[in-house]
């Protein structure tokens, strides 16, 4: 009897099912679905990274274009929000303004114009690179083309004459002496424009793409920041320089040298803002090369062989329609899984 009792003692106590499941309630669960894995970058934080790389640049072109820069700035800015605002309320979706996505977007679409675009045409630019290029296909992170120059792409076929008429730094707007731009001046005249007025800034152009020097410095800190994958910029530029080398060494007299191609017009401020774009760019590394060179391609093809003196926003919205493709066939190999025969 004894050794038996000995034994019963030894034996565990059942645990009770109901006070499992108490203590258990105390502790909370969280539930939530994929991505598990969280990383130290958001939305709000990137768009006040791009904001902050574009500050040299916007206050430079408001210095040399003066009031009326600064004035179609804040206007496309305040008319991207609004417009964005509306939409939301109206389809009823929540509205955040503090990503800062519609700022960004009216703050480049306003650095791609003349510095003496009437207030009339910002407004519908901004309207429509909002509610055109990005709410209509769903919001942010669906839309396929660069909203911004969408935007501009339809002001440049509603104000055919506005959208070419250029006006000298340093001039308020009263007496603003016109002159063309460097890429113009190429095309139409056959005069070459040292490098150094385009690292500088003065020379004519949109409000935020005649300093290269300033907009290389803010692409450096997104790079050096992460907020935008260094393969798009080397490979849109790189090629450029390339193919405008060969062309420069085939005839120096009729094709401007490499360099030039990489300071003049938009291409330093469409490489590093707008081709790398998150959600209209590539998601993988051989298709940012992809996209990269074949955007290049388009420019420097526009530049030498087409019609118009620049080509920049053309070549990104051209390459972003391919991006869905580019994403499909460049997806990396599973580890682990056979190929279908």
């Amino acid at each position: 009897m004894e050794e038996k009792s000995k034994i019963e003692t030894a034996k565990p106590k059942k645990k009770d099912p109901r006070a499992m499941l108490q203590k258990l309630n105390r502790k909370p669960f969280l539930l939530k679905s994929s991505p598990h894995l969280q990383s130290e970058y958001s939305i709000e934080k990137i768009m006040r990274g791009v904001i902050l790389a574009l500050l040299p640049t916007t206050i430079f072109g408001v210095i040399i274009f003066g009031w009326h820069a600064l004035f179609m700035i804040l206007v496309g800015i305040f008319t991207c929000v609004l417009t964005e605002l509306l939409f939301n309320l109206i389809s009823g979706k929540k509205f955040k303004l503090t990503d800062g996505t519609s700022v960004i977007t009216g703050l480049l679409l306003v650095l791609t114009l003349p510095p003496s675009f009437p207030i009339s045409g910002v407004i519908l630019g901004s309207v429509v690179a909002i509610f055109l290029g990005k709410m209509i296909f769903g919001g942010l992170g669906y839309n396929v083309f660069n909203p911004a120059l969408l935007g501009r792409a339809f002001l440049q076929a509603s104000y055919p004459v506005k959208m070419t008429t250029w006006i000298l730094p340093n001039y308020a707007e009263a007496d603003a002496i016109t002159g063309a731009t460097p890429l113009g001046l190429l095309k139409f005249e056959n005069i070459f424009t040292s490098i150094k007025p385009l690292i500088l800034g003065n020379i004519g152009g949109t409000i935020g793409e005649t300093s290269a020097i300033l907009i290389l410095l803010g692409g450096i800190f997104l790079l050096v920041k992460k907020y935008a994958d260094w393969r798009i910029p080397l490979s849109y530029i790189g090629t450029v320089f390339i193919l405008g080398g060969i062309f420069w060494l085939i005839d120096p007299t009729q094709y401007p040298n490499p360099i030039f191609h990489v300071f003049a017009g938009g291409l330093m401020l469409g490489a590093f803002f707008m081709a790398t774009d998150m959600v209209t760019s590539p998601v993988t590394n051989k298709g940012s090369w992809i996209f990269g060179i074949g955007a290049g391609i388009v420019l420097i093809t526009i530049r030498l062989f087409g019609g118009l003196p620049e080509g920049v926003m053309y070549s990104i919205l051209f390459m972003n329609g391919f991006v869905p493709l580019i994403n499909r066939y460049t997806q990396p190999k599973t580890f682990g899984r056979l190929k279908n025969e």
